[in-house]
Protein backbone atom coordinates (compact mmCIF):
# COMPACT_ATOMS: atom_id res chain seq x y z
CA UNK A 1 0.00 0.00 0.00
CA UNK A 2 1.21 3.49 -0.84
CA UNK A 3 -0.05 6.76 0.64
CA UNK A 4 1.31 10.21 -0.22
CA UNK A 5 -0.43 13.28 1.19
CA UNK A 6 -2.47 15.05 -1.50
CA UNK A 7 -0.93 18.27 -2.85
CA UNK A 8 1.92 18.26 -0.35
CA UNK A 9 4.28 21.15 -1.15
CA UNK A 10 7.60 21.03 0.65
CA UNK A 11 8.88 23.99 2.69
CA UNK A 12 12.48 24.86 1.88
CA UNK A 13 14.61 25.52 4.94
CA UNK A 14 18.12 25.19 6.33
CA UNK A 15 17.50 24.22 9.94
CA UNK A 16 15.80 20.92 10.67
CA UNK A 17 13.30 21.90 13.39
CA UNK A 18 12.09 25.10 11.70
CA UNK A 19 11.95 23.25 8.36
CA UNK A 20 9.77 20.52 9.86
CA UNK A 21 7.57 23.18 11.47
CA UNK A 22 7.42 25.13 8.20
CA UNK A 23 6.19 22.04 6.37
CA UNK A 24 3.41 21.45 8.88
CA UNK A 25 2.34 25.12 8.98
CA UNK A 26 2.43 25.44 5.19
CA UNK A 27 0.01 22.53 4.92
CA UNK A 28 -2.23 24.43 7.37
CA UNK A 29 -2.17 27.50 5.13
CA UNK A 30 0.26 29.44 7.34
CA UNK A 31 3.08 30.91 5.28
CA UNK A 32 5.95 32.39 7.27
CA UNK A 33 9.64 32.56 6.35
CA UNK A 34 12.13 30.36 8.15
CA UNK A 35 13.87 33.34 9.83
CA UNK A 36 10.51 34.51 11.19
CA UNK A 37 9.77 31.00 12.47
CA UNK A 38 13.16 30.82 14.16
CA UNK A 39 12.73 34.27 15.69
CA UNK A 40 9.20 33.85 17.05
CA UNK A 41 10.29 30.41 18.22
CA UNK A 42 12.78 32.27 20.46
CA UNK A 43 15.48 30.11 18.97
CA UNK A 44 18.71 32.01 19.53
CA UNK A 45 20.91 30.62 22.29
CA UNK A 46 24.11 28.75 22.99
CA UNK A 47 25.34 25.75 24.93
CA UNK A 48 28.72 24.10 25.34
CA UNK A 49 28.20 20.46 26.24
CA UNK A 50 30.88 17.85 26.74
CA UNK A 51 30.45 14.32 28.11
CA UNK A 52 32.81 11.36 28.30
CA UNK A 53 30.44 9.38 26.07
CA UNK A 54 30.70 11.97 23.26
CA UNK A 55 33.40 11.87 20.56
CA UNK A 56 33.84 15.65 20.79
CA UNK A 57 32.07 18.60 22.46
CA UNK A 58 28.66 19.75 21.29
CA UNK A 59 28.49 23.46 20.44
CA UNK A 60 24.82 24.31 20.21
CA UNK A 61 23.80 27.67 18.81
CA UNK A 62 20.10 27.54 19.63
CA UNK A 63 17.65 26.91 22.44
CA UNK A 64 17.08 23.33 23.56
CA UNK A 65 15.40 20.79 21.21
CA UNK A 66 11.58 20.84 21.03
CA UNK A 67 11.38 24.32 22.58
CA UNK A 68 11.11 26.19 19.27
CA UNK A 69 8.12 24.01 18.35
CA UNK A 70 6.41 24.75 21.66
CA UNK A 71 7.18 28.49 21.48
CA UNK A 72 5.77 28.82 17.96
CA UNK A 73 2.58 27.01 18.93
CA UNK A 74 2.12 29.32 21.91
CA UNK A 75 2.95 32.48 19.96
CA UNK A 76 0.58 31.70 17.07
CA UNK A 77 -2.26 30.25 19.20
CA UNK A 78 -1.93 26.85 17.53
CA UNK A 79 -2.98 23.53 18.99
CA UNK A 80 0.14 21.38 19.34
CA UNK A 81 -0.37 17.63 19.63
CA UNK A 82 2.79 15.84 20.80
CA UNK A 83 2.93 12.05 21.02
CA UNK A 84 5.62 9.96 22.68
CA UNK A 85 5.73 6.23 23.35
CA UNK A 86 8.25 3.51 24.14
CA UNK A 87 6.43 1.19 21.70
CA UNK A 88 7.85 1.21 18.15
CA UNK A 89 4.66 -0.35 16.80
CA UNK A 90 2.36 2.18 18.48
CA UNK A 91 4.64 5.01 17.34
CA UNK A 92 4.24 3.96 13.71
CA UNK A 93 0.49 3.39 14.00
CA UNK A 94 0.11 6.93 15.39
CA UNK A 95 1.87 8.68 12.51
CA UNK A 96 0.46 6.34 9.85
CA UNK A 97 -3.06 7.27 10.95
CA UNK A 98 -2.24 10.97 10.48
CA UNK A 99 -0.81 10.42 6.99
CA UNK A 100 -3.92 8.44 6.07
CA UNK A 101 -5.91 11.56 7.05
CA UNK A 102 -3.67 13.77 4.85
CA UNK A 103 -1.99 15.34 7.90
CA UNK A 104 1.84 15.65 7.73
CA UNK A 105 3.66 14.76 10.93
CA UNK A 106 6.80 16.19 12.50
CA UNK A 107 9.27 13.55 13.68
CA UNK A 108 12.28 13.73 15.99
CA UNK A 109 15.04 11.39 14.84
CA UNK A 110 18.63 10.25 15.11
CA UNK A 111 19.89 11.20 11.65
CA UNK A 112 22.53 8.43 11.76
CA UNK A 113 19.98 5.88 10.54
CA UNK A 114 18.43 7.93 7.72
CA UNK A 115 19.43 6.50 4.32
CA UNK A 116 19.93 9.88 2.67
CA UNK A 117 22.48 11.21 5.18
CA UNK A 118 25.88 10.82 3.54
CA UNK A 119 27.89 11.83 6.64
CA UNK A 120 27.01 9.32 9.34
CA UNK A 121 27.02 10.64 12.91
CA UNK A 122 24.68 10.20 15.85
CA UNK A 123 22.48 13.21 16.57
CA UNK A 124 19.14 12.33 18.13
CA UNK A 125 17.58 15.82 17.86
CA UNK A 126 17.13 15.93 14.09
CA UNK A 127 13.66 16.77 12.77
CA UNK A 128 11.85 16.00 9.54
CA UNK A 129 8.25 15.97 8.33
CA UNK A 130 6.69 12.68 7.26
CA UNK A 131 4.30 13.04 4.32
CA UNK A 132 4.02 9.57 2.82
CA UNK A 133 4.83 5.88 3.02
CA UNK A 134 4.56 2.55 1.24
CA UNK A 135 5.33 -1.01 2.31
CA UNK A 136 9.10 -0.37 2.40
CA UNK A 137 9.83 3.37 2.48
CA UNK A 138 8.92 6.62 4.19
CA UNK A 139 8.73 9.97 2.37
CA UNK A 140 10.28 12.81 4.39
CA UNK A 141 10.58 16.56 3.89
CA UNK A 142 13.96 17.64 5.25
CA UNK A 143 16.34 20.59 4.88
CA UNK A 144 17.67 21.83 1.56
CA UNK A 145 21.06 20.40 2.52
CA UNK A 146 19.43 16.97 2.57
CA UNK A 147 17.60 17.46 -0.72
CA UNK A 148 14.30 18.88 0.67
CA UNK A 149 12.40 15.70 -0.28
CA UNK A 150 13.91 12.37 0.72
CA UNK A 151 13.14 8.69 1.25
CA UNK A 152 14.33 6.25 3.87
CA UNK A 153 13.54 2.64 4.66
CA UNK A 154 10.74 2.17 7.19
CA UNK A 155 12.98 -0.11 9.26
CA UNK A 156 15.64 2.62 9.41
CA UNK A 157 13.03 5.26 10.25
CA UNK A 158 11.98 3.10 13.20
CA UNK A 159 15.58 2.88 14.39
CA UNK A 160 16.02 6.65 13.99
CA UNK A 161 12.90 7.38 16.02
CA UNK A 162 13.66 4.89 18.79
CA UNK A 163 17.35 5.71 19.36
CA UNK A 164 18.39 6.48 22.94
CA UNK A 165 21.03 8.94 24.02
CA UNK A 166 21.64 12.70 24.43
CA UNK A 167 18.67 14.90 23.34
CA UNK A 168 16.61 11.87 22.22
CA UNK A 169 12.89 11.39 22.83
CA UNK A 170 10.66 8.32 22.91
CA UNK A 171 9.52 8.13 19.29
CA UNK A 172 8.34 11.74 19.43
CA UNK A 173 5.92 13.00 16.78
CA UNK A 174 3.88 16.19 16.59
CA UNK A 175 1.21 18.00 14.57
CA UNK A 176 -0.25 21.51 14.53
CA UNK A 177 -3.87 22.53 14.18
CA UNK A 178 -5.14 26.04 13.55
CA UNK A 179 -8.18 26.48 15.78
CA UNK A 180 -8.53 30.29 15.77
CA UNK A 181 -7.26 33.39 14.01
CA UNK A 182 -3.56 34.10 14.13
CA UNK A 183 -2.49 36.98 16.41
CA UNK A 184 -0.96 40.18 15.06
CA UNK A 185 2.53 39.29 13.88
CA UNK A 186 4.00 42.59 15.10
CA UNK A 187 3.00 41.84 18.68
CA UNK A 188 4.21 38.26 18.36
CA UNK A 189 7.65 39.44 17.20
CA UNK A 190 8.08 42.00 20.01
CA UNK A 191 7.08 39.47 22.67
CA UNK A 192 9.35 36.76 21.25
CA UNK A 193 12.42 39.03 21.03
CA UNK A 194 11.91 40.30 24.58
CA UNK A 195 11.56 36.81 26.07
CA UNK A 196 14.46 35.38 24.06
CA UNK A 197 16.80 38.22 24.98
CA UNK A 198 15.83 38.06 28.65
CA UNK A 199 16.51 34.32 28.78
CA UNK A 200 19.83 34.75 26.97
CA UNK A 201 20.98 37.39 29.44
CA UNK A 202 20.19 35.21 32.47
CA UNK A 203 21.93 31.87 31.87
CA UNK A 204 21.31 29.35 34.67
CA UNK A 205 24.78 27.75 34.31
CA UNK A 206 28.23 28.76 33.05
CA UNK A 207 28.15 26.78 29.78
CA UNK A 208 25.03 28.53 28.43
CA UNK A 209 24.55 31.77 26.45
CA UNK A 210 27.34 34.37 26.35
CA UNK A 211 28.97 32.72 29.38
CA UNK A 212 29.03 29.43 27.48
CA UNK A 213 30.72 31.08 24.51
CA UNK A 214 33.41 32.49 26.81
CA UNK A 215 33.85 29.02 28.33
CA UNK A 216 34.17 27.50 24.86
CA UNK A 217 37.04 29.88 24.09
CA UNK A 218 39.00 28.11 26.84
CA UNK A 219 37.71 24.56 26.42
CA UNK A 220 38.67 24.24 22.75
CA UNK A 221 42.33 24.03 23.84
CA UNK A 222 41.49 20.93 25.92
CA UNK A 223 39.52 19.51 23.01
CA UNK A 224 42.46 20.03 20.65
CA UNK A 225 44.91 18.40 23.08
CA UNK A 226 42.75 15.36 23.83
CA UNK A 227 41.15 14.74 20.41
CA UNK A 228 41.82 11.27 19.00
CA UNK A 229 41.05 12.47 15.48
CA UNK A 230 41.70 16.20 15.07
CA UNK A 231 41.07 16.18 11.32
CA UNK A 232 37.67 14.50 11.57
CA UNK A 233 36.48 16.25 14.76
CA UNK A 234 37.21 19.82 13.74
CA UNK A 235 36.17 19.37 10.10
CA UNK A 236 32.80 17.92 11.14
CA UNK A 237 32.28 20.67 13.70
CA UNK A 238 33.04 23.33 11.06
CA UNK A 239 30.46 21.82 8.71
CA UNK A 240 27.88 21.58 11.46
CA UNK A 241 28.43 25.21 12.45
CA UNK A 242 28.04 26.57 8.93
CA UNK A 243 25.39 24.27 7.48
CA UNK A 244 23.57 22.63 10.37
CA UNK A 245 23.52 25.58 12.74
CA UNK A 246 25.45 23.97 15.57
CA UNK A 247 27.75 26.48 17.22
CA UNK A 248 26.20 29.56 15.79
CA UNK A 249 27.12 30.47 12.23
CA UNK A 250 23.91 29.36 10.49
CA UNK A 251 21.67 30.29 13.42
CA UNK A 252 23.22 33.75 13.76
CA UNK A 253 22.67 34.34 10.05
CA UNK A 254 19.08 33.20 10.45
CA UNK A 255 18.52 35.51 13.40
CA UNK A 256 20.12 38.35 11.45
CA UNK A 257 17.56 37.79 8.69
CA UNK A 258 14.77 37.61 11.27
CA UNK A 259 15.74 41.00 12.68
CA UNK A 260 15.91 42.47 9.17
CA UNK A 261 12.44 41.17 8.28
CA UNK A 262 11.15 42.39 11.63
CA UNK A 263 12.63 45.86 11.08
CA UNK A 264 11.03 46.03 7.62
CA UNK A 265 7.69 45.29 9.29
CA UNK A 266 7.93 47.38 12.46
CA UNK A 267 10.46 50.12 11.54
CA UNK A 268 11.94 50.25 15.05
CA UNK A 269 15.46 51.63 15.48
CA UNK A 270 16.19 48.98 18.15
CA UNK A 271 15.64 46.25 15.55
CA UNK A 272 17.95 47.94 13.09
CA UNK A 273 20.72 48.18 15.69
CA UNK A 274 20.24 44.53 16.58
CA UNK A 275 20.30 43.60 12.91
CA UNK A 276 23.54 45.46 12.24
CA UNK A 277 25.19 43.84 15.26
CA UNK A 278 24.06 40.34 14.32
CA UNK A 279 25.46 40.79 10.83
CA UNK A 280 28.84 41.24 12.48
CA UNK A 281 28.22 38.37 14.90
CA UNK A 282 27.29 35.95 12.12
CA UNK A 283 30.45 36.84 10.20
CA UNK A 284 32.55 36.23 13.31
CA UNK A 285 31.02 32.78 13.81
CA UNK A 286 31.91 31.95 10.22
CA UNK A 287 35.48 32.95 11.02
CA UNK A 288 35.45 30.47 13.92
CA UNK A 289 34.29 27.65 11.67
CA UNK A 290 36.99 28.66 9.16
CA UNK A 291 39.59 28.36 11.93
CA UNK A 292 38.29 24.89 12.74
CA UNK A 293 38.66 23.90 9.09
CA UNK A 294 42.28 25.08 9.18
CA UNK A 295 42.85 23.14 12.39
CA UNK A 296 41.55 20.00 10.69
CA UNK A 297 43.89 20.50 7.74
CA UNK A 298 47.05 21.60 9.56
CA UNK A 299 46.68 20.47 13.21
CA UNK A 300 48.22 23.85 14.04
CA UNK A 301 47.32 25.14 17.52
CA UNK A 302 47.64 28.76 16.33
CA UNK A 303 44.25 28.44 14.68
CA UNK A 304 42.81 27.31 18.01
CA UNK A 305 44.25 30.49 19.55
CA UNK A 306 42.68 32.59 16.80
CA UNK A 307 39.29 30.91 17.26
CA UNK A 308 39.53 31.43 21.02
CA UNK A 309 40.07 35.18 20.63
CA UNK A 310 37.16 35.49 18.20
CA UNK A 311 34.89 33.57 20.59
CA UNK A 312 35.67 36.03 23.39
CA UNK A 313 34.77 38.92 21.07
CA UNK A 314 31.51 37.17 20.13
CA UNK A 315 30.61 36.60 23.79
CA UNK A 316 30.85 40.31 24.58
CA UNK A 317 29.08 41.42 21.40
CA UNK A 318 26.18 39.00 21.80
CA UNK A 319 25.64 40.07 25.43
CA UNK A 320 25.68 43.75 24.46
CA UNK A 321 23.27 43.17 21.57
CA UNK A 322 20.80 41.25 23.69
CA UNK A 323 20.89 44.08 26.24
CA UNK A 324 19.69 46.34 23.41
CA UNK A 325 17.02 43.94 22.14
CA UNK A 326 15.56 43.13 25.56
CA UNK A 327 14.27 46.72 25.71
CA UNK A 328 12.35 46.52 22.43
CA UNK A 329 9.03 46.46 24.23
CA UNK A 330 9.83 49.88 25.71
CA UNK A 331 10.40 51.42 22.27
CA UNK A 332 7.48 49.94 20.36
Amino acid sequence: MKKIIDDFKAFEGQHCETTAIGNLLKHNGIHLSEPILFGIGEGIGYIFWNMKTMDFPFLGGRTKPDQITLNIANSLNLKLDVQETASVGKAWDTVKAKIDQNIPVGLKLDCYYLDYFTHKFHFAAHYAALYGYDTDDAWLADTTQQGTRAKTKLKNLALARNEKGPMSSRNLSFTFQKTRELPDLKNVIIGAITRNANEYLNPPIQNVSYKGIAKTSKEIFKWFNTSKNIENDFQLQAVMMEKAGTGGALFRTMYTNFLKESYDLLKLETLDRGYQNFREIAALWSQVSSCFEKVAKTKNVNYIKEASEILMTISVLEKNTMEILVKIGETS
